[in-house]
């Protein structure tokens, strides 16, 4: 039955991140894996829903961050963004908390690729409590 709620808590999730504006992998630590199916759906012109499903060898990790968007640094390419949310891990153990994002992307203008480098510290506080400020990843996007 465990295993069973899982599927479908994964198949919804894939299902929803496919319906994204961007959709790509992360790389790097992310609850779950070290790997995640990485979607961005826009808000608004200034915020978006940073969502990520990453499947590990004892669970499926879900994360999604409510993100602000900033005006570009440079021109209309570079971006920095900032977001909280919340995060769990539906394995063994299972693990629930708040997360918070930090991040700068780069979006070409000839393809529709966006590239981008974020840091998420996190707060977990069901199953056992605790905070990590060491997860920092690499998103590869592609752009709808």
């Amino acid at each position: 039955m465990k295993k069973l709620l899982l599927l479908l808590i994964a198949l919804f999730m894939f299902a929803t991140v496919s319906n994204a504006q961007e959709l790509g992998i992360r790389f790097g630590v992310i609850s779950g894996g070290n790997v995640a199916v990485d979607g961005v759906f826009a808000l608004g012109s200034w915020s978006r829903i940073h969502a990520g499903v990453s499947f590990g060898s004892s669970g499926v990790g879900l994360d999604a961050v409510w993100d602000f968007l900033y005006k570009p640094l440079s021109g209309e390419a570079f971006y920095w963004y900032a977001g909280v949310g919340a995060f769990t891990f539906l394995g063994t153990p299972f693990s629930l908390g708040a997360t918070g994002e930090l991040g700068l992307e780069y979006r070409f203008n000839q393809i529709p690729i966006s590239l981008s480098a974020d840091w998420r510290p996190y707060f977990a506080i069901v199953e056992n409590t605790s905070f990590d400020a060491g997860n920092f990843g690499i998103n590869v996007r592609y752009i709808f």
